[in-house]
């Protein structure tokens, strides 16, 4: 054989090997459900530091519906998108707060992530999603809706399913990420204040902070895990955290 045939049976064999890895990933770990003795807790409080940024402000006249969906503007012909929501005590709401590589424990619940479009709005604002299960969004608005998903990593970001004219009756789709993106981004076409984010859960250890920025999860293994602390627009908080059995643990996040 040739040198120029040798090379062309090495590229048509790599050719194969990548195929092989394209067409038949490897398969993630499942979650194991078990029964949890002894479990224990993680408490804690994600702040927010300084100045929150200003909303951003929508002109009204500028889109469709712009009666309808002005019923929550500001009063001056704006419609305000907050995505940094501060309580009274610094507490950051919207924070999702995960334990990272828990293969085995409780029950995982989450079979559906339900969304709602109420007065040109997601409700809520963040929401926890799970591989290969339904999202399924219903409209409570008198207007229509062009519901557009994206899942995003730090460079790019890629549509996942786009459903125009979004009716009373709502719609649902299969959850399907590629690549290792876990975080979507949701909007409206013809309303582009209105805007939704969510993350995907690969096992029931996770919270959502409300106002006061407070987290609990509770039933843990004992052991030592990864906690994170996930803000749509602020970014990613990362500890190590050790639950004993019976035991509680509190830590803080701040952003």
């Amino acid at each position: 054989m040739t040198v120029h045939g040798g090379r062309i049976v090495a590229f048509i064999c790599r050719a194969i090997v990548l195929s092989i890895f394209v067409i038949c990933p490897i398969t993630a770990w499942a979650y194991e459900e078990a029964t949890v003795s002894n479990g224990g807790t993680v408490t804690g409080t994600v702040q927010f530091s300084g100045e929150a940024p200003l909303p951003m402000p929508f002109e009204l006249r500028r889109y469709p519906d712009r009666v309808y969906c002005g019923a929550l503007s500001d009063g001056s012909g704006y419609r305000l998108l907050r995505e940094v929501a501060v309580g009274a005590q610094h507490g950051l709401k919207d924070v999702i707060v995960t334990i990272e590589g828990i293969e085995k424990g409780k029950p995982f619940g989450l079979t559906e992530t339900k969304l709602e479009a109420n007065i040109c709005q997601f409700i809520p604002f963040v929401s926890v999603m799970r591989e290969n299960h339904p999202l399924t969004v219903t409209n409570q608005d008198e207007v229509s809706h062009d519901l557009q998903i994206y899942e995003r990593d730090r460079d790019h970001v890629f549509i996942m399913f786009h459903r125009p004219a979004l009716t009373k009756l709502g719609t649902s789709d299969t959850i399907r990420f590629t690549g290792k993106r876990r975080d979507v981004i949701m909007q409206c076409g013809m309303h582009p204040f209105m805007q939704g984010h969510g993350l995907a859960v690969e096992n029931p250890y996770y919270a959502i902070t409300g106002p006061e920025g407070t987290f609990e999860i509770k039933d843990l293994p004992a052991g030592t895990y990864r906690i994170k602390a996930w803000h749509p627009t602020l970014g990613e908080k990362v500890q190590d955290v050790t639950v004993a059995a019976n035991g509680s643990t509190s830590l803080g996040f701040k952003f």
